[in-house]
């Protein structure tokens, strides 16, 4: 799910840097919408980028008054376009924004980025990350006539993320950089990427790829948005690889395990592994034992529990999209952490599909597990179910991958059912899906 992530960040090189490409021309702070990022992404604390969101929306601060601001919003169904061709077409830097957050600038910032090593907490960037994209697109598709956007526009997908080989400091400015990079008739994938101030300059640290879906006023079915006009041959290259995203999300969807067995290869790599933990002494399809080394998958697991408080609301009265990526990143480290005996460090996250939303006042049941490993490297999957209070039915409502890489090199993991074989060959798949392993290195500290 990562190949393109090399072509991407030389693409952009000259695209998303202040002063070239998308910004050229534009020294004027408000012309390149550069909004600081005050308490970046909590509900319940006043910054630049969720109030935007909740003026764009005329959502609510007050739990108390959600349900009057939701029915509101139901005025604005008059605003939808019936068709595409209704809508006037965009360009990629019309939706072109930079988000501040100034670690560096302003201490008092640093106590929620904070690790207790002195280093990033990931967790937050990936907060950050899902309210700037929704941001971004609403930029997109901004109706002028209304006062309110007509649009809901929520996360359907984080593509991917990866990581660059810099270093994190809790010190230093931080500045977020994205605009929409491809159109549907419903959906959005959005570029982004973070930089962080070393000496004078901006060094990059991340690349990441979202995809967004605009619905109805009242959140209850799609909408068209705005088509997207590129105007250069490196914008024509991004709108291509938008669409070869697609397609590649569609063939990787109709291989998935759930739907189709394993490849030749892949029934060859399990069945050896099944041999290697049959014991020499009573050659018992029964009797298994480990290879030197080695760790059974199910001792692998974590699990947590989150109760859904309103004060992790999004501007829908959903539960916010990045409050779960953290709480499933941490849950990923820290079985990670435990796993490999020492401090792992993200290299990328990907392919976490948003299946269902999460209502306030749900039960949030997290697992995790470490479904394959090779040298360094940590691959963990992180399932999430919901249940609401009164029933006790559970429901998926996303996957999340991750991929760790230990400062050590970590015991190898092995299937003992059928279901773990296959977990184990999915996580393969993603991990074989990265663009190209990075090297560890001592200023190679992103944690939790």
């Amino acid at each position: 799910m990562r190949r393109a992530a090399l072509r991407f960040c030389s693409l952009n090189k000259g695209l998303l840097i202040p002063g070239r490409g998308l910004t050229q021309g534009s020294q004027n702070p408000e012309k390149q919408r550069v909004f600081h990022m005050h308490e970046a992404c909590s509900p319940i604390h006043v910054n630049h980028v969720r109030d935007k969101l909740r003026e764009i929306v005329g959502a609510s601060t007050n739990w108390s008054d959600h349900v009057k601001a939701m029915e509101e919003r139901k005025l604005l169904q008059s605003f939808l376009a019936e068709s595409q061709k209704e809508l006037p077409p965009r360009r990629m830097r019309d939706s072109y924004i930079e988000v501040l957050l100034p670690l560096g600038s302003q201490p008092e910032l640093r106590e929620k980025y904070l690790t207790v090593q002195n280093t990033i907490r990931f967790g937050r960037i990936l907060e950050d990350l899902d309210s700037l994209g929704v941001l971004i697109c609403y930029m997109h598709t901004r109706v002028q006539e209304a006062k309110m956007s007509p649009l809901s526009i929520v996360t359907a997908l984080v593509d991917k993320i990866d990581m660059c080989k810099t270093s994190l400091s809790p010190e230093q400015d931080i500045k977020f950089s994205g605009h929409v990079s491809w159109v549907g008739k419903t959906s959005m994938e959005v570029k982004m990427q973070m930089f962080q101030l070393h000496g004078n300059e901006f060094c990059r640290v991340l690349d990441a790829t979202f995809v967004m879906v605009a619905r109805d006023s009242e959140n209850k079915g799609p909408a068209f948005i705005n088509p997207l006009i590129p105007e250069s041959p490196e914008e024509e290259e991004l709108f291509r690889q938008g669409e070869l995203n697609k397609g590649r999300r569609v063939a990787f969807s109709a291989k998935s395990l759930l739907k189709m067995a394993p490849s030749a290869e892949e029934r060859t790599t399990i069945h050896e592994m099944f041999l290697n933990t049959l014991d020499p002494k009573t050659v018992s399809f029964r009797s298994r034992v480990l290879p030197p080394n080695a760790v059974w998958m199910e001792n692998s697991k974590l699990k947590s529990l989150e109760v859904c408080h309103p004060q992790e609301r999004n501007i829908f009265n959903r539960i916010f999209g990045g409050f779960l990526m953290r709480k499933a990143y941490e849950l990923g480290w820290a079985t990670a952490c435990n796993f490999g005996g020492s401090r792992p460090f993200i290299v990328a996250v990907d392919d976490i599909m948003f299946q269902k939303p999460v209502d306030v006042g749900s039960l949030l049941f997290l697992s995790s597990q470490v479904c394959f490993t090779q040298d360094n490297y940590i691959q963990v999957r992180v399932h999430s179910e919901v249940a609401s209070l009164e029933s006790k039915e559970h429901m998926t409502t996303n996957v999340f991958h991750f991929t760790f890489m230990s400062e050590e090199k970590v015991p190898l993991v092995f299937p003992r059912t059928y279901g773990e074989s296959m977990l184990y060959l999915d996580g393969k798949r993603h991990f074989n899906s990265m663009s190209t392993p990075v090297n560890l290195r001592k200023d190679y500290l992103v944690e939790p």
